[in-house]
């Protein structure tokens, strides 16, 4: 046995280390940061890497050694400390967070096509928001049939755009401070002092905690591998010091690499969607590569959001299928193709994509809607994290019968109060997040983002806790719903997406609105789609608690 053991395959420290690096942070996360809140977020990421990162990865280390047997998903975490119905809704959580995500990804793939074949953010004012929304539901379509017929998909292109993003990032970074030494320290934020990068902690600091909290989180999915390491003790933690040693250093130094090529105090409205090609444009023209660099970066984005697109979709739908028991999750969910594929599952999937994509049809163009749904994620995201540290202070709370090879915080109190803190702190950053960013507070816009923050978020959450009546349904009448009932219900929302879309095409947000005391007076189009909306909801509402016919042939 001794011998059996010792040829056994382990994953040493820092590979793990890159394993989790790749899941956490990116050039794209500190861009989203660097809008949010300029130079002072340099600060910001030394105090969230230290007292955040550090912590939350530990907790997750034990998290996944406690449950290893049930392959450290967050969702038997939960079933394991706190039963079946809240592993079932964790996993739908989990899911519905990845919705907002691979919409945004889908729409990052398109701006990306656009830069890589024009060189330039132009072609962006020439699409109205209906065709870019039709975009990125043709993006989900395409990633679909590309699964179904290439079965290795995923794997090819998140070794090409995973390979390829990690250079460009750590590239970027050498280049601006070489570039910073041959310029003799000229920076394009000016005047910059010890001040510079001190934090304003006011109202508007707090409500963008949130997308700093989504761009650190992720390392539970390397929870799993916990236990394939050979020292799990000492190693985990060595690779989690180090994966917060090298996000300390690319997000510091990525961001001061930002202040040199944009001021930060006057940073520009797309900097989120557009700032990455920006900042390759200027670093190629500084060292006399043109635009090469750009449209490098161009086609290293279309493959890494390709790749986050094609996982999302199918890792995130499979995991929701088969981690939740049949307790809670409709049959008609369940069905696999041929080839394996939840094809019902990639529906609703692209369905709710749909929905989200029409909540912001009135926003004035697509750079409000990017940003938009980045916030959304800010808020989404952040909130399922809470998952992890509630899981954590059930651990600790009953620590003789949660054994692991690894412990974080030998003592119990000491590491419950820990976990606490950080579930605060979350959960206090996902509130927060809620308010909406990169708009004048309190105008017409900020109200209407306001209000669909909170449609999207009831709607995603709450549709997971429809689904275990559906499944009722299923056990008691055999089918949900019968053919007929699908197809009335099916043409009922289409029909609503479709006319949405149209008055979305016709006129802008606030042609026929107006604000006034703070108050957002609806124009006649969002009226429309209000009452349309609420009627298809009824209607579909009516037409499927009836008792489903089969028709036998």
């Amino acid at each position: 046995m001794e011998e059996i053991n010792s040829n056994k395959k382990y994953i040493s420290w820092p590979i793990l280390t890159l394993m989790a690096f790749c899941t956490v942070i990116g050039l794209d996360d500190i861009m989203y940061n660097f809008q949010n809140q300029g130079m002072p977020v340099v600060t910001s990421w030394v105090i969230m890497c230290l007292f955040y990162v550090i912590p939350y990865s530990l907790m997750v280390g034990q998290l996944g050694s406690v449950f290893n047997s049930e392959g450290g998903g967050l969702s038997s975490w939960v079933r394991g400390t706190n039963g079946e119905f809240l592993g079932y809704f964790t996993a739908w959580t989990y899911w519905a967070a990845s919705i907002p995500y691979a919409v945004d990804s889908a729409n990052e793939i398109i701006v990306d096509i656009g830069w890589a074949l024009t060189g330039s953010e132009k072609f962006q004012s020439q699409i109205s928001n209906t065709k870019f929304a039709l975009m990125t539901f043709a993006m989900f379509i395409i990633f679909i049939i590309i699964e179904h017929y290439f079965s290795h998909s995923m794997e090819v292109l998140s070794t090409i755009g995973g390979g390829l993003m990690l250079i460009m990032t750590l590239m970027f970074v050498f280049l601006a401070f070489v570039g910073l030494a041959k310029s003799g320290g000229h920076m394009a934020t000016q005047p910059f002092t010890w001040r510079t990068l001190i934090p304003k902690f006011d109202m508007h600091y707090w409500t963008t905690i949130a997308m700093l909290i989504y761009a650190l989180n992720g390392c539970e999915l390397v929870a799993p591998y916990v236990t394939k390491m050979k020292k799990p003790k000492s190693d985990f933690p060595k690779a989690m010091v180090a994966l917060a040693i090298m996000t300390i250093f690319l997000t510091v130094f990525g961001s001061f690499a930002l202040g040199i090529y944009f001021n930060s105090y006057h940073i520009p409205n797309d900097l989120k969607m557009n700032g990455a090609y920006y900042v390759f444009d200027m670093v190629g023209h500084q060292y006399g590569m043109g635009k090469t660099l750009l449209y490098v970066w161009a086609w290293t984005s279309v493959f890494y959001n390709a790749a986050l697109l094609a996982v999302l979709l199918d890792a995130m739908t499979r995991m929701l299928i088969s981690d939740t028991g049949d307790k809670y999750m409709p049959k008609f969910l369940q069905k696999k193709d041929k080839n394996g594929l939840p094809i019902n599952g990639y529906v609703l999937t692209v369905s709710l994509s749909a929905f989200i994509m029409l909540l912001g049809i009135f926003l004035p163009d697509m750079n409000d809607i990017f940003n938009w749904l980045l916030n959304l994620n800010g808020i989404i995201s952040p909130g399922v994290t809470c998952w992890i540290f509630f899981s954590f202070m059930q651990i600790r709370k009953n620590s003789a019968k949660f054994t692991s090879d690894y412990v974080f915080i030998k003592n119990d109190k000491l590491a419950y109060l820990a976990g606490l803190f950080l579930l605060i702190v979350t959960a206090a950053a996902t509130i927060l997040g809620i308010a909406p960013q990169d708009i004048k507070k309190f105008s017409g816009y900020w109200w209407y983002e306001l209000i669909i923050n909170i449609i999207a978020i009831i709607v995603l959450i709450g549709l997971g806790v429809i689904l275990p009546s559906i499944r009722r349904r299923e056990e008691e009448y055999g089918i949900a719903f019968s053919r007929r009932q699908w197809s009335v219900m099916f043409v009922l929302i289409i029909g609503s997406i479709i006319f949405d879309l149209y008055l979305g095409e016709k006129n802008s947000l606030f042609n026929n609105a107006a604000v006034s005391l703070g108050q957002v007076k609806i124009g006649m189009n969002i009226a429309l789609i209000v009452l349309e909306t609420v009627l298809a909801i009824l209607l579909c509402w009516l037409v499927g608690r009836k008792k489903p016919v089969q028709i036998n042939k």
